[in-house]
């Protein structure tokens, strides 16, 4: 097509650099007819592109006017810019040609027919080739798998994300996709943060419980043993102290779980679980047994992420099952051994993905309010239900009766979160709705309802069938043998670290092999899936240096000595920790 003059070189590039986006592209019914109707040059003697009524895009908004303010003006060489709406190129070019080579550049356009238009009329090739510029579909398992590679960015610059303006005039697809990508965004950034500030105190508390989970036994068990159950998720929200009572007096034929923190203001209702969770990993989480009546909890098995702090797992009055979940050791070293679990943000998301794990039918909401109204966040008896919070951090609502509710940025996100599941979980499930923030795809259903349908009901025999699977579960397990590290390690990076320290002498004529050397300590340090969960600080710090940076100075070499100085002594903790031999795995 003359008209596109590096339609075929820029796709053939992308079948090279992006083969997923490629894919995608070419799975796409493309309306050729529109192809060649639609580019036209307009009244500014500008190329532009046509809308279905006829006007172009730019008619009445100029390209150097709507760009002007497309400025990256921090940290750009570590920033990356996600733009969404390509239209013919305009945004994309001035975004490319006014930032450094190593700004990433991320496009995502929801109209296939204008993403080729964008890609006839500019060679990209060399763009794609140095990966600057990048490509996403409208697809949020792709956008999720892109934004994850911006790790960097979120540490060590900023991420842009730029909303088309011209491309907003063809529909409302644009601004719909914007808010997927913000949200998204907004949640991995929550993550990193506490990934970065926090990886070191959840691996630690992994490296002590380890000998720990040997004798505790596995989740294994239960997988499936829900199959003809129902199910009752107690939070800790308000409308407990209003529907735990009434559930106490006729239970019916379900499972009843809750999360560690919440077994106090369960207790409260009258309502006593057949099993609990622990997923938070925080040493503040032992506030709980302020509250906790240890001899009522002695009889109710807790399932706890092996992230769990150690000195809280170890005052728990009852049975304990380890559940392995993914970012730490477990997810690259024992995923042939054990079930990896994806927790979540928050215990509610973890009890539902887990009681959908485990088979069963149908799951009933109650306490999961994630807001309330007036002054009480919590149930009576929760460590937080008097807690004050940040006004930085609250969000003003409507529930569904159009009342003023408030919440938080973390309990939105863990909502969303929710939602996100209830779409792909087989369990169906239901909120017994008590005045909170409504959960979309879980039907608000009331304690007439609940009886109604059936939600408090299971096949005969089934609830005995899952307890016993419980028991089982507790069944030591034989964990793999892990050979030391520490010395090879130690030995290697010393002669780096060596060589590197003669390179900083003359820092000014070494910069390539600086540079160099540190890439090779970067890639040696990240080569261990089992180590690798806890060196994520020191991974990344040593990536400010090698990937994040292009010259050094004499003041970077103490600074990569602490780095080196910190990795090689949580080396030997790993070591003393995973390193077990026959007889301590067997006490």
């Amino acid at each position: 097509m003359s008209a596109y003059p590096f339609l075929k070189d820029n796709i053939e590039a992308l079948a090279t650099y992006n083969p997923p986006f490629y894919s995608w592209l070419s799975s796409q019914e493309i309306d050729e007819e529109q192809l060649k109707g639609s580019l036209f040059k307009n009244r500014w003697n500008i190329l532009d592109w046509k809308m279905e009524n006829g006007k172009g895009i730019f008619e009445t908004l100029m390209p150097n006017l709507v760009y002007k303010g497309w400025k990256v003006t921090e940290k750009a060489d570590t920033s990356a810019t996600f733009i969404v709406g390509c239209n013919v190129g305009y945004g994309l070019n001035h975004v490319l040609m006014s930032t450094p080579d190593t700004h990433k550049v991320i496009v995502s356009e929801p109209n296939p027919e204008l993403l080729l238009a964008c890609l006839g009329q500019t060679d990209y090739r060399p763009f794609m080739e140095s990966g600057k510029l990048h490509f996403c579909t409208v697809d949020e398992n792709s956008l999720m798998s892109i934004i994850k590679e911006l790790d960097l960015q979120f540490v060590y610059g900023k991420i842009y994300l730029r909303l088309d303006l011209p491309s907003q005039q063809i529909g409302p697809e644009y601004a719909r996709w914007a808010a997927t990508i913000r949200n998204r965004m907004e949640s991995f950034s929550v993550e990193m943060t506490t990934l970065r500030l926090k990886q070191d105190v959840m691996v630690g508390n992994e490296l002590d419980n380890f000998s720990r989970t040997v004798n505790d036994g596995s989740i294994t068990p239960l997988k499936g043993a829900g199959k003809g159950l129902g199910a009752v998720v107690l939070g800790a929200g308000p409308s407990l102290a209003e529907f735990g009572p009434e559930l106490a007096k006729n239970p019916g034929q379900v499972i009843y779980t809750t999360s560690l923190q919440g077994l106090p203001a369960v207790q409260k209702t009258g309502i006593k679980p057949h099993f609990c969770i622990g997923i938070d990993y925080n040493a503040s989480m032992g506030r709980v047994y302020g509250q906790l009546d240890k001899e009522w909890a002695k009889d109710i098995p807790l399932i706890y992420s092996t992230k769990l702090d150690h000195k809280v797992l170890s005052e728990y009055p009852g049975p304990t099952i380890p559940m392995w979940t993914m970012g730490g050791l477990g997810t690259f070293a024992l995923n042939n051994h054990e079930e990896i679990f994806d927790a979540g943000s928050n215990v509610s998301v973890t009890l539902a993905r887990f009681l959908d794990w485990c088979g069963f039918e149908h799951i009933l909401l109650v306490g999961q309010d994630f807001a309330w109204k007036g002054r009480h966040s919590h149930a009576e008896g929760h460590q937080n239900a008097n807690a004050n919070y940040n006004k930085s951090i609250l969000v003003d609502l409507k529930n569904a009766e159009g009342e003023d509710i408030t919440s938080t940025v973390q309990y939105l996100s863990s909502k969303r979160e929710m939602e996100d599941d209830i779409k792909k979980l087989n369990a169906g499930i239901f909120n017994l709705y008590g005045g909170g923030a409504e959960i979309i795809g879980a039907p608000n259903v009331d304690m007439h309802k609940v009886h109604m349908e059936g939600l408090l009901a299971s096949v005969p025999g089934r609830m005995d069938y899952f307890m016993t699977a419980m028991n089982m579960a507790r069944t030591p397990r034989k964990i793999p043998r892990f050979e030391p590290r520490s010395p090879r390690w130690t030995a290697s990076l010393n002669r780096v670290t060596k060589r590197l320290e003669k390179l900083f002498r003359k820092h000014a004529k070494n910069q390539k092999e600086i540079h160099k050397a540190l890439h090779e300590v970067y890639f040696f340090i990240r080569q261990d899936p089992l180590y690798l969960p806890y060196l994520y600080n020191e991974i990344l710090d040593i990536a400010g240096l090698a990937r994040a940076r292009s010259s050094y100075e004499p003041k970077d070499f103490p600074h990569y000595k602490r780095i080196i100085k910190k990795t090689l002594k949580k080396i030997r903790h790993m070591d003393r920790c995973l390193c077990l031999d026959e007889n301590r795995q067997a006490a």
